[in-house]
């Protein structure tokens, strides 16, 4: 199988602690970013497009499949680690439980989804999608945290927040699709 995997991050999102985190949209800096990447025509050898079925997600993935078109599939199993036992928390509070996620992956933190649970979760799912893809490059829009769990799991390495995208979203990482082996690390996603 040939082609490359490219995993991005949903960029920024407008936080409303009175709506639930999967229902967050894109913030207009999100979705300026998102409009930029799919006039860029960098995606062109893209063939899929799959999206976790969380809004912020599927906007992105649906901005940048128009200019392609192609049909987002979206895989419910791709969401964002369940935090949904604290719901909303301050940048603060949420910066810390979230070393702590990726620092005690076989632990829940709070009541969080464990680090190694949401990671076999993505995997799993990933590897499917792969399975199922045809021809072409792969394109799947989701999280940073699964993001970086999914990167440890292909660059075999353990799951740390050193292996994290930096802040904001909006960054992707490839896999060569025969290899499965990273070809980099989180960058921009206008370096698409």
């Amino acid at each position: 199988m040939s082609g490359v995997l490219r995993y991005l991050s949903h960029p920024q999102v407008r936080v409303d602690p009175a709506v639930a985190v999967p229902d967050w949209g894109l913030s207009d800096i999100g979705r300026s970013r998102t409009e930029s990447v799919s006039h860029s025509h960098s995606l062109q050898s893209t063939t899929s497009i799959i999206s976790s079925s969380e809004r912020k997600a599927v906007e992105t993935a649906d901005m940048l499949a128009r200019p392609l078109k192609l049909k987002v599939q979206e895989r419910p199993a791709t969401h964002e680690n369940d935090r949904s036992a604290t719901g909303f928390l301050s940048p603060d509070v949420f910066e810390d439980t979230a070393n702590r996620f990726f620092e005690r992956p076989h632990q829940s933190i709070d009541g969080w989804e464990r680090a190694i649970d949401a990671q076999g979760r993505i995997v799993t799912e990933v590897i499917s999608a792969i399975q199922d893809h045809g021809a072409g490059d792969l394109l799947i829009v989701g999280h940073g945290g699964v993001g970086t769990l999914l990167y440890c799991y292909f660059a075999s390495v353990p799951i740390s927040r050193a292996f994290d995208q930096p802040a904001g979203g909006g960054n992707f990482f490839k896999i060569d699709l025969a290899t499965r082996h990273p070809i980099h690390h989180w960058l921009p996603m206008e370096e698409l």
